[in-house]
């Protein structure tokens, strides 16, 4: 019985590091298992934020990857800051009373010109290379997935010229992720991206979202099925390391100037203040890209002699690192827009078998996911003496050699089961 092709159309495909790779590189891996013959279309000379080669390893060659050029601004960007450039395209953006004005410069730039991002110039030759691809080897159902959301208008003008089944993967929402108002947009840039985001979810013939909270957004603005597959965590062949002799407590990805707990890092300086124990054994480990703003927050509260800053390290050298941690941290930015976001990394962090402490709005998926696995606790910004019991209590485990999390329920967030769900979807599409 021959498998049903399904053509991906992916900015984020190895060498890309970070999360967004992450999620279709997974899927890609065990749709065959399900009857489904994935075909990658991603971009041949991308300007990626992250390079993470060690990736490359985990694409299967029996997977067909085709590729085509992409004109992206970055380097010309880059002539004006290349530092600047490279942070905001990663998603660091600084606080806007800190902001130079080639980054005040850059963000207009790219919110006002480039709608809905970066890769626009990517959709007109895409939609003319893939309408004599797919009509040649006789393919009935595209996926687009986005960030960046250009990419859902290859979609929508593909559904538009062939009638094609096509599938909309939202890893992250449009206009109300938390960045969105950093770009400076004009009145009229914001309705652009209105009017954009209506048409994909109006012509899209399904919709996938990686949280409840996106899929509640979503129905208020589209009568298209809407379904949930979050992302989730793989079983890595990694042999497990020796656990860290200090009480580490570990965040792993990146720690904008907004994912920056004052009252975490207060309740951490009184605990060193208060315990003896806890002083000479605590370590702050964190991984991936730090903004200079949380940076000097932890030097306002004397912290810095307990960070061991690792920055950004491959995906399987960060594995490594959270296996060998304690306690795992996660911060959500506090706001409304944040409650619907589910970082990729709490289902590896829930896969460790280490407790997690977690920060964020109130409202949120990740407080649900946590509390429903028994994997650790959430806790909003203002509980100061809440995390500090709390840290105090796996810390009293940690010295006792009794410091484990009891999960539950964890086989669903696996990728083959979640691609075993989205390959149910996809059958019902083709």
């Amino acid at each position: 019985m021959s498998k049903a092709k399904i053509l991906i159309i992916t900015y984020y495909w190895p060498p890309a590091g970070g999360p967004g790779v992450q999620r279709w590189l997974k899927f890609v891996k065990y749709l065959p298992e399900f009857g489904i013959e994935p075909i990658v279309y991603c971009p041949e000379n991308p300007s990626y934020p992250i390079v993470d080669a060690s990736l490359l390893a985990e694409v299967s060659v029996d997977i067909k990857i085709i590729k085509q050029p992409i004109s992206e601004p970055y380097r010309f960007a880059n002539l004006l800051s290349k530092k600047d450039s490279k942070q905001i395209s990663s998603g660091v953006i600084p606080k806007k009373k800190k902001q130079s004005f080639i980054q005040r410069l850059l963000l207009y730039v790219r919110g006002n010109f480039f709608i809905p991002d970066a890769r626009k110039n990517w959709v007109k030759p895409s939609v003319a290379f893939l309408s004599d691809y797919i009509r040649e080897n006789n393919i009935n159902t595209i996926i687009t997935t986005g960030p960046p959301h250009s990419l859902h208008l290859i979609g929508l003008q593909l559904k538009k010229q062939l009638g094609v089944k096509w599938l909309a993967d939202f890893r992250d929402p449009w206009t109300t992720i938390g960045y969105h108002k950093d770009l400076k947009l004009s009145k009229s840039s914001a309705e652009k991206h209105k009017v954009l985001e209506s048409q994909v979810l109006q012509f899209a013939d399904e919709i996938i979202v990686t949280s409840e909270n996106t899929k509640k957004e979503f129905l208020s603005k589209t009568k298209q099925p809407i379904t949930v597959i979050t992302n989730g965590y793989d079983t890595h062949k990694i042999q497990r390391p020796e656990k860290d002799e200090k009480f580490t407590l570990a965040h792993i990805g990146s720690l904008l100037s907004e994912r920056n707990p004052k009252q975490l890092w207060e309740a951490l300086k009184e605990l060193i203040d208060e315990n003896d124990d806890f002083r000479s054994t605590f370590q702050l480990k964190l991984i991936g890209v730090v903004s200079d703003d949380v940076l000097q927050t932890l030097k306002d509260y004397k912290l810095e002699s307990y960070i061991n800053n690792l920055g950004y390290l491959s995906h399987k050298d960060a594995i490594k690192e959270q296996m060998s941690s304690r306690v795992l941290l996660m911060v959500e930015i506090d706001s409304e827009d944040s409650k619907i976001i589910i970082p990729g990394k709490l289902f590896e962090y829930m896969a460790s078998s280490n407790p997690i402490i977690a920060l964020g709005p109130t409202g949120s998926d990740v407080e649900t996911i946590l509390k429903s696995t028994n994997t650790g606790h959430y806790f909003y910004y203002n509980d100061k003496e809440q995390i500090k019991s709390q840290i105090l209590s796996y810390f009293e485990a940690y010295k006792t050699n009794t410091l484990a999390v009891n999960a539950v329920g964890l086989e669903q967030y696996s990728r083959k089961s979640l691609s075993q769900k989205l390959s149910e979807v996809l059958k019902d599409e083709s």
